[in-house]
């Protein structure tokens, strides 16, 4: 549905609503350049309101502009990954060359149907010059049980673009999800990918992938995941340094209520002159918790400046009896802690996302998991 002649609220219904905008969706669309929500295969909702930047369907995209068409696929095959090629909608979203724009562009892929099987393809482009955040949600309505998700998505960051993608996952404790992403950057071109799970979910295994092709490109992988017992979290990052003095960093913040966390990194230096880091922290907090870092390191030359940390324990029992002392419960005390571990300032997030990110980790501790 065009979102010219409607408002994005009028389309989720009542039941749907609190879903929906767990995952970071507005649904007053205040402070949003373009909007795009999907419901099981279908589309619900799409607007731009920003001129320069444009929203569509992924089938009416590949209809409409040629471009789309010939960078479909092309981001895997510069990977030299497999894809499913079988997939249903998804969203296409171009910003225009230089266009610079503040407001972010907000998506949603809803799970509603028992037993839906959502399979999408998604395109982004930035071109040159351009700047843009986008805040894409992916959720799970109360009736969504033993539902599955892929999402196949290609980014593409012309010279001297800037692109802020922060994905945040809201799913259920039955729901599987298989996230595929590459990224493809050009010269002076910058990619940050922020990733935030804190609800429980079946399992989840994604490793999405930044080709850092451009001199001087950067890219930035954070993550922050809590994980529910019986959850399984195959999570990592991977980049591959094509063009000189190119830089990137992952880094990822875990905390295990009993679930099971794997933590991949990789570094991968075809080039000279690059700089790269992986760092991984978490917290253990029941005895059935289990995280796995696996950092890999990897360079074709010697002219290179490759790192990695990790760091993996329990909550100290000086912190708590600290925090006790100054008159809080043992609940109020780990509760604390877990804030300050999950970091919110590694995101690099312009203020007004910050906070709607804050509110919902706030939620999550205070509803006690």
């Amino acid at each position: 549905m065009s979102g010219q002649d409607h408002k994005l609220s009028d389309v989720v219904e009542k039941n749907d609503r609190e879903d929906v905008e767990s995952s970071g969706m507005d649904l007053a669309e205040e402070g949003r350049s373009a909007s795009f929500l999907q419901q099981d295969e279908d589309l619900l909702f799409s607007r731009s309101i920003h001129e320069g930047v444009e929203v569509l369907k992924m089938e009416d995209a590949l209809k409409k502009y040629p471009q789309a068409e010939a960078l479909y696929g092309k981001a895997f095959g510069k990977a030299k990954k497999e894809y499913p090629p079988r997939t249903s909608g998804g969203y296409f979203i171009r910003a225009r060359k230089g266009q610079k724009i503040e407001m972010p562009v907000q998506a949603c892929l809803y799970l509603k149907a028992l037993g839906s099987k959502q399979r999408v393809h998604n395109l982004i482009v930035v071109e040159e010059g351009a700047e843009l955040y986008l805040i894409t949600g992916c959720a799970a309505s109360k009736a969504a049980g033993e539902s599955f998700h892929l999402g196949v998505s290609e980014f593409f960051v012309e010279d001297g673009g800037y692109l802020n993608f922060t994905m945040i996952h809201s799913w259920r404790e039955d729901v599987s999800v298989r996230p595929m992403s590459v990224a493809v950057l050009g010269r002076d071109a910058n990619f940050i990918s922020n990733y935030v799970c804190l609800k429980p979910v079946s399992d989840i295994t994604m490793y999405p992938t930044a080709l850092l092709e451009g001199a001087s490109s950067r890219a930035s992988f954070n993550s922050l995941i809590i994980s529910h017992p019986d959850t399984v979290q195959d999570i990592g990052a991977r980049v591959v340094f094509r063009g000189e003095q190119t830089k990137a960093e992952i880094v990822s913040r875990a905390v295990s209520y009993g679930g099971k966390v794997i933590a991949r990194g990789h570094l991968k230096a075809e080039e000279r002159k690059i700089k790269g880091h992986l760092e991984c922290r978490g917290l253990v907090l029941t005895e059935k918790g289990i995280i796995h870092a696996v950092p890999e390191l990897e360079t074709d030359y010697r002219d290179v400046d490759l790192s990695h940390e990790a760091a993996i324990g329990k909550i100290s029992r000086d912190e708590i009896e600290y925090l006790r002392s100054r008159g809080m419960s043992p609940e109020e005390a780990q509760s604390v802690i877990i804030r300050g571990f999950m970091d919110i300032e590694i995101l690099s997030l312009p203020p007004r996302i910050k906070e709607e990110i804050e509110k919902m980790e706030e939620a999550t501790l205070r509803s006690g998991m």
